[in-house]
């Protein structure tokens, strides 16, 4: 099963990073054009405009595949950021829940970015054909 598996591992990875990047890249979107209008994100303050910034520039190079390593090293620290901050200590109840704090996309952001900057972005992006030209 492994090897049947193993020969597929490439280009999914490279899927794995666009669909990371895209999903960043809507959160981006939102928070700063509105678009989709949703009411949480109507009024931001400023150091979650920075996150959107990181969001919307860094969604967009991990959904190209440029400088995917430093790019989703620095989202992973932002998305970790993100959850101590905002996330957190939202619940009233103080056990570390991600459930109940919201903050389950925050996690899996953050280590979906860490395993990116460790394995890079995959033979699909354009990291992968400016190596090739070098």
């Amino acid at each position: 099963m492994d090897q049947a598996f193993a020969k597929f591992q490439p280009a999914v990875l490279s899927l794995f990073r666009f669909i990371t990047g895209l999903l960043l890249l809507q959160y981006g979107i939102a928070k700063i054009f509105k678009f989709p209008v949703l009411p949480y994100f109507a009024n931001i303050p400023p150091l979650i405009q920075v996150a959107a910034w990181l969001e919307l520039v860094g969604g967009a190079l991990l959904l190209l595949g440029l400088f995917t390593r430093p790019v989703a090293f620095i989202l992973a620290g932002e998305m970790a950021f993100a959850y101590f901050l905002g996330h957190m200590f939202k619940s009233a109840d103080p056990v570390f829940l991600p459930l109940l704090n919201g903050g389950t996309a925050a996690i899996l952001f953050c280590f979906s970015c860490l395993y990116l900057a460790t394995s890079g972005g995959g033979p699909i992006s354009l990291d992968a054909i400016l190596r090739k030209k070098s």
